[in-house]
Formats: structure tokens, C-alpha cells, sequence
């Protein structure tokens, strides 16, 4: 077959070049045989030179280098299989068939015999040169200074790498330069258990595509113990008839070492050996625990590489969209992303939600980010109306029309002509109401009440809803075709019960808000505080939070709003966890009441209105006590309507 280069990590990952030009050129720039945008890509990176059979790839003076199978070279003939890294892009040159390539070997799990005391351990330490036990000798100079090179190379390399993928394809390719191994694995661990995905696995005698079989009993031991371990013999691991012996797997040598971040294990990298002459040994562990240290460090930085271009992205994102919302969850990200795709658009918008979600801030978003921002935002509360004064303040009145219409009025459509009309609670229109804001929607135009001529208005119309309107379509209290007309694009704001890691922000922002507007000092909010506020339930969502923080705000006199500054059914519900002062006093107070309530419905025999009575209550007072309490499980008798 013709030689080429498959792409298998990085910006070139799927791509395939045949070398069939007797020069072929990698780089950044369009006019190059084999381009990619990649910014740590030279604008002429390296060359490709064939002559008949025979492949040779030079750099070319690359900023960043070409890096052959983990060395960095200036000019080398490739072999089959040898992988090549420019940039943050790894890349195979094949002289023959792989059809699999592109995928890495597959990892699996194989169980092992219980390891005996043979097993050479190695902790991860600082490289050294001094002699002592399990380290490099000084009688090996030349193996010594191509040690402490490859490192420096992998220190040098592995730094200005941005992906992942790539930094793990060289980290391999670097492997099978300093260890005499067949296999490769580098395994990524699940959490805080011994749990394990693959990364990327490389079988060099099979070639890709073949399975690699990993011994979970070494994995699991090493995830355990957090050291690195070697078995060069592998024949004297025999302390089990029962399991599957690892030398029945082909392998004489192995070592496994995690790669470790401060008290926790990102992954493993595992390696075995089928030679009985090239064995796996101490000073092979000692050089590759000095490598999982770099390569830890490596993987970090391409992590948080990762979350600061993702903050970074949601950042540009939010400063490209106005709106005065508070919210970094992933639920309002969604929310931020629909306004986005909606806001250029003149699509009707139907905005749901419990009351308090902030509905309204959304409607003012979407128009805000519209191309109708520079007119009217016009809104109209539905259910703050009769039907004959919304009907009017819609649609607008002639002289006359009824009784007090001293003067031709227009209604909020012409206000909001060019403009965006929001109507908030649409779901307590009329049947009637209903009827016409239905044609309007179809028609664009109106009249106003007790006028003839039709008015044409362009305008887009945002509504919002506390209700299940399509339970009002199956209930026949709204119109159905009237839905289908405003739920053109939907927008669910979710409860904040939903999205609790947007309290602290909500918080705070509030704080600030009516410091500036009240003239209080700004104020800090105490860590059991937050912990009530975190964890209260929010029955009127992010307005109730505003009036809270507003009320700590009024009625605190300390430099922190304190626990003892929030509602005391707030406190009541959400009581502070841990062993603090503050979660003890709130524990007993509601011990107290729930025992004095209890006692009160035994001595009136379960009855509502006796226990009620007992207690000098109004009879729903003592309702919502009960659920506020968590006892209505407890309490056997019928509950009077709130």
C-alpha cells in the first residue's frame, strides 16, 4: 500500500494524507499538503520526503518542534507505526494495512492471582542521581544521562500541550522509547473508587485494534496502596490455583503506576512484557514514577486548561448576552442559551414557570437582545385586570365606547408598535379576551373597543404563564388554538429549589442591590446563613429570596446577616447541619414544638379544632405548624382546608 498518516489525536484526529508527492508539507498554513488551524502549528511545521521506498520526515525550524515516538528530532526515516507529534495533533505513519488505526486498543480487566510480598513498590519521589536502594546506579552513566534527557524532554514537551488525547498519545509514545514493553495502557479512574475507563491502549506486537488485557488484581492494588509496583518474574506469583495465572497470558514482566494529584489517583499507567530476555525491571519503575509525576502534573494542567476554556466560553457567552439574570447553573445556562437563539428571531414565546422564577427578566432579555431593542418593551399583568379594563388597556378605546370613555385611548398594541408586547399570566384571559388576541396573532391587526377601523401593528409578543396551560387545553380553560399560537418557542424557567448552586450568587447580588437601594451597609452572609438559605425549599422562588435577604437586611444589627436574622419557619425548616451551636438551639426548638403539638392532638383525642384550641391557635395556623413540622404522618385525623 501507499505509505500515509492517519490522525489519531488532536486537530488532525480522523483525518487520513496519502505520501504520494515526493515532498509533502505539515503546517498552519492553507498551502500546505496536510493544514490544520492549530495555533502551536508553525506556519511551515515539517516535511515529508519520499524516495521510492523510503520515508523521511524533517522539521523545519518549528517553534514548537517534531516529536518522533516521543524524541524530538530534525531529520529521521519513519518506520511503520511510528508516531509522530506536531503540535497538539498526533499523527501514525503506515506502510501497511490497519483498518483500525484511529482506535486505540481496548482495555480488559482481567483477573490475576493475589500478589505474594514479591512485588517491588516504588512511591512517587523526586528524581535522583545518588546511589541507595531502588535507585538509578551511578555505574550506568549512559543509561543514566538518557534517563534524565528523556525526562527533561518530557518535562519540555508535555507542558505546552492543550489536549488530553495528544498528551496521553505521547506519554505512550515516550514509554515504549525508555521501557521494554509490548503493551501499554493508561487508564482513567471514576471518582473516588477503584472504577476504571481507558484512556488509550497500544498492543505493539498485535498492532492496534487488539485488545490489551489488563490485570485488575495489579490495577486495584495499586489504586489501593498509591505506589507504583513491579513484577519482573512474573513465574513466581504463584499463590493461587484458582485464578488465572498472568504468565498464561504471555506476560513474564509488568509494572503499574498511578498517576497521582495530591491525595487523589487520576489514573494508572500499566505496562507488560512477553520477552523472558528483555525483562521490565527496578530501574524501569524508578524512571516511569518519575514520569507518572510529570505526567500527573501535565494532565492537571490540560484539565484545568480544559475548565477555564469552557468558563471562558459561558463567560463570552453571557457578556454577548444583556440581560439582568442571576444564574450560573446548568439549568439557567440552557435558559441563556434559548434567549440567545430566540432573541434574533420574531417567533411568539411562551416563558413557564412557578411565580417569582423571574419570567419577566427573561421577556425583557429576549427583547433587549432583539433587533426590536431600541423600541417599547410594553408589559401587561393579565390577572391585575377586569376583562373590560384589560380589553381596553390591550387594545385601546374610542370616545364613547362605554361609560367614563371621555377620549379616544390607544391600548398597549399601538404603544408597542416596532416594539415587543409581553403579557404576563396570559393564563387568566377570558374566553372572550382569548377570541381576540387569537386574531390578532393571526392577523396582525384590531380595533379598538367601540371602533370600526382596523389598525395594523407590528409587533412580537412574549407571554407568561404560572399555569400548566396544556392542562388548561385538556380542562377547556384555555383555548387550544390560542396555545399552539403563543407556544411557538417555549422557555421553562426552573424553580429555585432546582438550582440551589445559584443561591449564594442570588445572595449576594440581592445584598448589594439593597445596600444601594435602602442605603445599608453591605453586608456578609454568615456560613449558617447560607447553609438555610441553601437548603430551604423556596415555595416563592427567587422574589421570596429578594424579601428575605431585604428583611435580614432591615432587622439585622450585626456586620453578617446571621441565622437569627431569617425567618423563623425558614429556620425551622432548614435547620443548619453540623455539631454548631446555632444547629443545636434550632434542633431543640423544634423538638419542642413537635412535642407540645403531638401532646395536644393526644389530649384532644386527634381533633383539629380541640387541639387548636388547646394551643390558642387558629385552626389552619395549627395546619400549616403540622406540615411545617413534618407530622402530619403522625397526627391521625382529618386536616381542615387551609
Amino acid at each position: 500500500m501507499e505509505p500515509k498518516l492517519v490522525g489519531i489525536a488532536g486537530p488532525f484526529k480522523g483525518m487520513r494524507f496519502p505520501v504520494t508527492a515526493d515532498e509533502t508539507t505539515i503546517g498552519r498554513d492553507p498551502e500546505n499538503h496536510c493544514w490544520t488551524s492549530d495555533p502551536s502549528l508553525s506556519r511551515r511545521h515539517c516535511l515529508l520526503r519520499r524516495e521510492v521506498d523510503r520515508v523521511t520526515i524533517q522539521d523545519l525550524g518549528s517553534r514548537n518542534g517534531t516529536v518522533v515516538n516521543g524524541i524530538p528530532i530534525s531529520e529521521q526515516e519513519l518506520q511503520h507505526q511510528d508516531q509522530i507529534c506536531i503540535g497538539d495533533s498526533l499523527l501514525v505513519f503506515l506502510t501497511e494495512d490497519a483498518t483500525d488505526i484511529e482506535k486505540s486498543s481496548s482495555v480488559v480487566l482481567t483477573q490475576t492471582v493475589e500478589l505474594g510480598p514479591a512485588p517491588v513498590q516504588v512511591r512517587q519521589k523526586a528524581f535522583s542521581l545518588e546511589t541507595g536502594p531502588g535507585q538509578l546506579p551511578i555505574g550506568e552513566p549512559d543509561r543514566t544521562s538518557r534517563n534524565l534527557n528523556t525526562l527533561l524532554t518530557i518535562a519540555t514537551r508535555m507542558g505546552g500541550i492543550r489536549n488530553r488525547e495528544s498528551l496521553e498519545w505521547q506519554l505512550l509514545g515516550v514509554i515504549f522509547d525508555i521501557v521494554p514493553a509490548d503493551r501499554a495502557a493508561i487508564l482513567h479512574c471514576k471518582g473516588c473508587d477503584d472504577a476504571f475507563d481507558s484512556a488509550i491502549a497500544w498492543d505493539r506486537i498485535h498492532g492496534p485494534g487488539e485488545p490489551v488485557e489488563v490485570s485488575s488484581t495489579v490495577v486495584r492494588r495499586v489504586f489501593r496502596e498509591r505506589v507504583g509496583m513491579l513484577i519482573s518474574d512474573v513465574g513466581s506469583q504463584r499463590n493461587s490455583p484458582h485464578t488465572e495465572l498472568l504468565e498464561q497470558l504471555g506476560v513474564h514482566s509488568l509494572m503499574c503506576v498511578p498517576l497521582l494529584h495530591s491525595d487523589s489517583v487520576l489514573g494508572m499507567i500499566y505496562l507488560d512484557s512477553s520477552s523472558a530476555s528483555e525483562r521490565i525491571d527496578q530501574d524501569h519503575l524508578e524512571m516511569m514514577t518519575a514520569v507518572a509525576g510529570l505526567a500527573s502534573l501535565a494532565i492537571q494542567n490540560v484539565q484545568r486548561w480544559d475548565e477555564l476554556q469552557e468558563e471562558n466560553r459561558l463567560l463570552r457567552g453571557e457578556i454577548s448576552l444583556e440581560h439582568n439574570i442571576v444564574g450560573r447553573s446548568p439549568r439557567m445556562q440552557a435558559v441563556y442559551e434559548l434567549i440567545r437563539k430566540v432573541a434574533p428571531l420574531n417567533s411568539t414565546v411562551l416563558i413557564q414557570g412557578e411565580t417569582g422564577t423571574g419570567k419577566e427578566l427573561v421577556a425583557r432579555a429576549i427583547h433587549r437582545n432583539s433587533p426590536r431593542s431600541a423600541r417599547l418593551f410594553v408589559a401587561v399583568n393579565c390577572a391585575a385586570l377586569t376583562e373590560t379594563l384589560l380589553e381596553s388597556e390591550l387594545f385601546g378605546h374610542e370616545k364613547g365606547a362605554f361609560t367614563g370613555a371621555i377620549a379616544q385611548k390607544k391600548g398597549k398594541l399601538e404603544a408597542a408598535e416596532s416594539g415587543t408586547l409581553f403579557l404576563d399570566e396570559v393564563s387568566e384571559m377570558t374566553p372572550a379576551l382569548q377570541a381576540k388576541l387569537l386574531r390578532f396573532l393571526q392577523e396582525r391587526e384590531f380595533e379598538r373597543v367601540g371602533g370600526t377601523r382596523t389598525i395594523k401593528a407590528d409587533v412580537r409578543v412574549i407571554s407568561a404563564a404560572n399555569k400548566s396551560l396544556t392542562r388548561m387545553v385538556d380542562e377547556h380553560a384555555f383555548r387550544k388554538d390560542l396555545y399552539y399560537r403563543l407556544n411557538v418557542v417555549a422557555i421553562t424557567m426552573p424553580p429555585l429549589r432546582e438550582r440551589r448552586e445559584d443561591i449564594p450568587f442570588l445572595a449576594h447580588h440581592f445584598i448589594g442591590k439593597i445596600s444601594k437601594k435602602c442605603g445599608l451597609p453591605s453586608k456578609r452572609l454568615s456560613p449558617e446563613a447560607q447553609s438555610i438559605l441553601a437548603s430551604y425549599d423556596w415555595p416563592g422562588n427567587v422574589r421570596e429570596l429578594e424579601n428575605v435577604i431585604e428583611r435580614a437586611m432591615a432587622l439585622g444589627t450585626a456586620e453578617t446577616l446571621l441565622a437569627d436574622d431569617l425567618p423563623e419557619n425558614m429556620v425551622e425548616n432548614a435547620i443548619p447541619t453540623g455539631n454548631t451551636p446555632s444547629a443545636t438551639y434550632y434542633s431543640a426548638i423544634k423538638g419542642a414544638k413537635t412535642q407540645v403539638v403531638l401532646q395536644a392532638f393526644q389530649q384532644a383525642g386527634g381533633n383539629y379544632i380541640g387541639a387548636a384550641k388547646a394551643l390558642g391557635l387558629h385552626p389552619n395556623s395549627l395546619l400549616r405548624l403540622v406540615r411545617s413540622l413534618g407530622l402530619r404522618s403522625l397526627i391521625k385525623a382529618d386536616a381542615p382546608e387551609a
